[in-house]
């Protein structure tokens, strides 16, 4: 059985096709969280902004990466609604309706890849953490102090 030998070329290509589709997967989560688009693209959008077939670009991140398109997409998109959960205090429907999302899917979607946490759930547990941190600081500033005092 004989092995198919791709060239350095063009898994180079193919490795600039992938970096490019999450540098516009970047940008466009970054143009919907400030309010620049207001659709979620979805893999053929990402294809036509670089020139290529959708199942091109498809076959390309499978062959790259070893998982569908998709799977970076959903990956980001979480991180997006992750960073707008621990970082504002917008309401999960806003943060939902800012991702195209309507807040019963966006909560779907977040229990899915977010280990069955709910967006609800994910903000207080930050809030949380975010406390025990603040307050273990609060500890230690004060054995600072008893010791500079001694």
């Amino acid at each position: 059985m004989s092995t198919l030998v791709i060239p350095r070329k063009i898994m180079a290509r193919q490795h600039e096709i992938y970096a490019d589709y999450l540098r516009e997967i970047d940008r466009h989560l970054a143009d919907l969280v400030a309010g620049r688009a207001t659709e979620m693209f979805e893999i053929r959008d990402f294809a036509g902004l670089l020139c290529l077939h959708p199942t091109h670009l498809s076959n390309t991140i499978k062959l790259v990466a070893g998982h569908a398109p998709c799977h970076d997409y959903q990956l980001r998109i979480l991180a997006v609604a992750q960073g707008l959960l621990r970082d504002t205090d917008q309401p999960v429907a806003a943060i939902a309706a800012t991702l195209t999302y309507d807040p019963a899917n966006f909560t779907k979607f977040f229990k899915r890849f977010a280990g069955g946490c709910t967006p609800k759930q994910y903000r207080e547990q930050v809030r949380a953490e975010q406390r025990e941190l603040v307050a273990e600081a609060e500890v230690l500033t004060k054995k600072t102090e008893l010791l500079t005092i001694r």
